[in-house]
């Protein structure tokens, strides 16, 4: 087989994301054969984290197909994300809003298990915790009691600097004020706490900064969703239909401010007694999470079980993804998290692609 046959083979093969082929996304940039070996050099729109593994399984099964046994060295890229034109948090190359029409529906805990399942798989990740009337990154991360730490610079000049736990950065309302602060905290001073959390941390290169954000679809929300230069949200939800009437106010808000939706995660979808692993009770109703997604047209990227484990997590300091006590969790919410990415490629090439064609 010619290199122009494999060329042309290679370029034929389309991104499972995106439904171009790699010809079309002009993804190829370099193909070198020598003896048995071939290296293959790709750049696509990113985040790849997790189609780039999809994609090297793609390329070794075509092969395979067609009876070509090469000792393979695929190479995959990021294309560049130019965030030079932001005002604010211009290291950070996606920041991920995740919302919820009312509070207590799990939205703290599947931010956190979220961000832990980009960093798993090995991802540069902060979380940011806004909501100053009920912070709960600090409990989630293991950290109550923490502080921002300040760093001053030689022009004298002081940022404040995000805590680590587990490889995630993480700052929080809760890290700023005391917990009884928060109770009275009105107008211009909750304006420049915000400003704080956003404009005065020091994050360094991120792939992903999750935005935690307060529940609820009041002035807070929508005066932050327009000033964060959000790359898309997601919206947790329970079944139960008070949730529900909620979550569409929390969809509505988004789409005022021209924020993506990327999915749905339905939380406390159902409990599986541990003595009876065939038994579901969907004790806050069914499929609520599906319903909205209908309605929608945003993805539906999980369905989260009730569970102990996540819940002791949550109070424990060690969100399940980390601790991987409960693995039925753990792996569906990867699998939103994979989703979510998924959608975020979609959304972002599309309105890249329909920009080029507009200036064209």
């Amino acid at each position: 087989m010619s290199d122009n046959d494999l060329k042309r083979i290679i370029g034929s093969i389309k991104d499972p994301d995106l439904n171009k082929s790699f010809d079309e996304l002009n993804a190829v940039k370099s193909l070198n054969i020598n003896g048995d070996n071939l290296a293959i050099r790709l750049s696509l729109p990113g985040p790849i984290l997790w189609i780039k593994e999809d994609i090297e399984r793609i390329i070794k099964a075509e092969l395979v197909k067609l009876s070509l046994d090469y000792n393979l060295d695929i190479n995959i890229e990021e294309n560049p994300i130019d965030n030079s034109k932001r005002q604010v948090l211009t290291k950070v190359k996606h920041i991920i809003a995740v919302a919820s029409g009312k509070g207590g529906v799990g939205k703290s805990s599947i931010a956190a298990n979220m961000a832990a399942a980009l960093s798993e798989k090995g991802a540069k990740v902060g979380i940011l915790d806004a909501d100053v009337y009920g912070p709960s990154q600090p409990t989630m991360f293991g950290l109550s009691g923490a502080r921002l730490e300040a760093k001053t610079f030689s022009d004298g000049t002081t940022i404040a600097v995000p805590v680590e736990k587990n490889g995630i950065k993480v700052a929080s309302m809760g890290f700023v004020l005391n917990r009884d602060e928060a109770a009275i905290v009105r107008g211009p001073m909750l304006a420049s706490y915000f400003s704080l959390l956003f404009e005065q941390i020091e994050w360094g290169e991120l792939d992903f900064l999750v935005f935690d954000l307060p529940p609820g679809t009041g002035d807070i929300q929508l005066t932050l969703t327009q000033k964060i230069p959000l790359s898309g949200a997601v919206v947790v939800t329970t079944p139960q239909e008070i949730a529900l009437a909620d979550v569409r106010r929390s969809i509505a808000m988004f789409r005022r401010v021209n924020v993506d939706i990327l999915g749905i995660v339905e939380n406390m979808s159902y409990f599986v007694p541990p003595a009876m692993p065939d038994k579901k009770y969907y004790i806050f109703g069914k499929d609520g999470g599906k319903q909205i997604a209908l309605e929608s047209g945003a993805p539906l990227l999980a369905q989260i079980p009730l569970n102990i484990d996540m819940r002791e997590g949550n109070d424990g300091g060690e969100p399940i993804v980390i601790s991987g006590k409960a693995p039925e969790q753990k792996e569906l919410i990867k699998d939103a998290a994979a989703a979510m990415i998924g959608e975020l490629r979609r959304k972002t090439f599309n309105a890249l692609d329909n920009k080029l064609e507009i200036e064209l």
